[in-house]
């Protein structure tokens, strides 16, 4: 078989190619979800969620070539974190979670969260949870618990944020008291790459050496799309540039935010390539930094 052929079409993965370039042994997939049709959504989401179970994902790492995930509990599912908890028990010690919960969140229930590695909280400012809109004050009171308890240290708060969003909380998001993860790229508008206020905010928060980003979700903001992503390219080199210590790659499968059978994993791989502009620099992205960050072992699986 070639190694650019696959055999096996993966569930709500277009495309039968691997990646241009084999992956480095302990490459991260950091920011997945799974959707299990055991686990009912919450009452407060209107769609059908997609069937994408732990089964399905294993395909995905194989046709990849990736070997630890971190797997980010879906607005789908509000704040009922037990798929994403039976997903971390299914997938083992090479997957980490990061859990929705409401302000109101109890020390007993951090300690739970945290014994079944969970590493981080996300905070959704675009699609928020059940509870309703999401608040600057939420950010605050879930940012001071991660940082006060015991059991959470080495969390980090995960915000999910338009850019107007991220330019208005700019004043608070430099003071958190836990490292910060910015998903998506900042949904930056890729026409305006690096010239975009909300990129300079993100900029000064990477300078401050207390925020990491997910180069993730490209084709959220993208009007080139596959196989290329050609307009993102800017914006993803110049956040490598920045900061290539605190970046980590994300599928964002199963693509729920995109129309079915349009995702092809491996052309994101290959965008992570580009972005990146070295072999080096890619696994730093894939291997380095998400062991640092999500606490994997520092020896990458055989």
């Amino acid at each position: 078989m070639n190694r650019l052929e696959w055999i096996t079409p993966v569930p709500h993965s277009v495309g039968l190619n691997r990646p241009q370039r084999p992956l480095p042994p302990g490459a991260c997939d950091s920011h997945m979800h799974i959707f299990d049709p055991r686990f009912a959504p919450s009452a407060h989401w209107p769609r059908t969620p997609p069937v994408a179970p732990v089964v399905a994902y294993r395909q995905l790492q194989s046709r990849l070539g990736t070997t630890r995930t971190v797997v980010v509990t879906p607005s789908t599912y509000g704040t009922d974190n037990a798929c994403t908890l039976d997903a971390l028990d299914q997938l083992g010690n090479d997957a980490r979670g990061v859990a929705v919960v409401g302000e109101e969140v109890s020390s007993d229930e951090l300690a739970h969260l945290a014994a079944r590695r969970v590493r981080g909280l996300r905070v959704n400012f675009v699609s928020p949870q059940s509870w309703g809109t999401t608040t600057p004050d939420m950010l605050a009171t879930l940012a001071r618990k991660v940082g006060e308890h015991p059991a959470c240290a080495g969390w980090h708060i995960q915000i999910f944020a338009h850019p107007e969003q991220l330019i208005a909380l700019a004043p608070q998001l430099h003071t958190l008291p836990v490292p910060l993860i910015i998903d998506h790229l900042g949904r930056i508008d890729p026409a305006e790459g690096s010239t975009a206020e909300a990129y300079g905010v993100v900029r000064g928060l990477l300078d401050g050496g207390n925020t990491w980003v997910k180069l993730s979700g490209a084709y959220m903001r993208s009007t080139v799309h596959g196989p290329s992503y050609a307009d993102t390219l800017p914006l993803g080199q110049a956040l490598v540039q920045a900061a290539p210590e605190r970046l980590v790659w994300g599928s964002d499968w199963p693509h729920t935010t995109e129309a079915p059978g349009t995702v092809n994993d491996a052309e994101l791989v290959d965008l992570l390539q580009a972005w990146a502009g070295s072999d080096a620099a890619m696994d730093r992205i894939l291997v380095d930094n998400p062991a640092r960050l999500y606490g994997f072992d520092t020896a990458a699986p055989a």
